[in-house]
């Protein structure tokens, strides 16, 4: 098959762009061919320009066992999305409709990748696939209409993976932020009433790939660490990995840091879809924590 990856220049996009040209190299690889388009290549938002390149790229997967396309362009600005939802919209939703279209006509398999802002946060127990869904912010509510659009428009031939709580090392993300806070200050409080499962954007990116590759049927998954913490926990773990005291976190409350956007207190997401469909669960978010600075641990300390 050939890769087409959006969003190439982002957390996860660059790390499935790392793990395609490794995979290339493998010579019991699904993968033939990929590119990985940054949003100066291409902007999704842009209906003629999103229907040019995947028809570009839909020519030579003819011969290379057809074209998968894995969304990972996104508005992740969770508080910007407050004060323009419709900005979110246009990338979060109207984007990925464009997408789906476009693979469409020329048969081609669509990843979106989603978020588990479209549940409220209020469950006790981990969310499955089927759960009623109803963001409590702007950007829930675009990342759930790009859901619903790539599942109208492709509903043969598309796949929405939603994730939580992703790192890695491109980008800004929580490990790097709290691991240069804490350099810097010395003590740093973190909330721990929000609870969700830390995900390495290099286990997703693998993860990604395995489904595409697999017989799973088109539809709705959830794919995230295994386990569960708080980002008081997850801090604690960071620390450790960058040698600093575990009193170096403090735990405190959402209500004593407030923030445009309400965040879930509960992001935990089912991996049932994932197993029961024959994929191998990802590792805990501890382990993977692990990896991934030993991985990349200069670019994680910020």
């Amino acid at each position: 098959m050939r890769v087409l990856v959006t969003g190439a220049a982002g957390q996860l996009g660059a790390d499935l762009c790392r793990l395609l040209d490794a995979r290339m190299a493998q010579a019991d690889s699904p993968v033939r061919a990929w590119a990985g388009l940054a949003r100066a290549d291409l902007d999704i938002t842009d209906a003629a320009r999103v229907r040019a390149v995947v028809r570009d790229q839909a020519r030579p997967a003819k011969i290379q066992g057809g074209l998968v396309v894995i969304n990972t362009a996104a508005w992740t600005d969770v508080d910007g999305a407050e004060a323009d939802e419709a900005g979110a919209y246009a990338v979060n939703a109207t984007g990925p409709a464009h997408l789906a279209a476009a693979c469409a006509a020329v048969d081609a398999t669509l990843v979106q990748v989603s978020t588990d802002y479209v549940f409220d946060g209020r469950a006790s127990k981990p969310y499955e696939t089927g759960d009623e869904t109803g963001p409590a912010g702007a950007y829930g509510r675009t990342k759930l209409a790009g859901e619903e659009a790539v599942l109208a428009l492709l509903p043969a031939a598309s796949f929405v993976v939603r994730t939580a709580w992703v790192y890695g090392q491109t980008g800004r993300n929580f490990v790097k932020t709290i691991s240069r806070l804490a350099r810097e200050r010395g003590a740093v409080s973190v909330v721990d009433d929000q609870a969700g499962s830390p995900t390495w954007s290099a286990d997703l990116a693998a993860g990604l790939l395995d489904l595409v590759a697999s017989s799973a049927s088109p539809g709705v998954y959830h794919c995230t660490n295994s386990g569960e913490t708080t980002w008081y926990g997850f801090a604690r773990q960071i620390m450790a990995e960058v040698g600093l005291p575990a009193t170096t976190v403090a735990p405190t409350t959402t209500d004593a840091f407030p923030r445009p956007a309400a965040r879930p207190a509960y992001s935990v997401l089912s991996s049932r879809s994932w197993t029961d469909a024959g994929l191998a669960p990802l590792r805990p978010w501890d382990e993977a924590l692990r990896a991934a600075f030993a991985a990349a641990g200069d670019d994680l300390r910020g």
